[in-house]
């Protein structure tokens, strides 16, 4: 994330546990505080500034970067969808996650969600799509169904 979109989600009152450097405990349990009380609608963070955090009704999870590896990708989606709440997860999975296409559809599969067919080509080895094409997203019990956006 830019310097400048995290100014762009401060001026918004959109609170972001910066990525670069993990945040200092009292700024990122402050984050945290801002975003469990509902002051905060949005919070953005990295892998390494998301360990551990516990937040109750996560409604959306946006993967802008496919994680580099599914245990982390479960890990994350995992945060929405808890307790049998339903919550969704937006992944962006291009060409460059090729590799993961095969054990990833069969984690949608297990989970009973629907694999786009983008994604599907992907996990037969087939050529990926011109660019804008090959994003997926996930809906339901943590691990949701994959589809195409426009």
């Amino acid at each position: 994330m830019s310097d400048v979109e995290v100014e762009e989600y401060r001026q918004r009152r959109e609170i972001t546990v910066e990525g670069r450097d993990v945040p200092k405990p009292a700024e990122r349990d402050w984050v945290l505080s801002e975003f469990k009380a509902g002051k905060s609608p949005i919070m953005t963070a990295t892998d390494v500034a998301a360990r551990g955090l516990d937040v109750k009704d996560v409604k959306y999870v946006i993967n802008y970067d496919f994680p580099g590896s599914l245990e982390d990708y479960v890990h994350r989606i995992g945060r929405t969808g808890r307790a049998g709440a339903k919550g969704t997860a937006y992944t962006f999975f291009t060409a460059a996650n090729a590799r993961f296409a095969k054990e990833l559809i069969a984690i949608l599969e297990e989970a009973g969600q629907k694999v786009s067919p983008e994604l599907a080509a992907m996990g037969r080895g087939a050529p990926p799509l011109p660019s804008g094409h090959g994003g997926f997203r996930d809906r339901g019990k943590g691990f949701g169904g994959g589809w195409p956006w426009s």
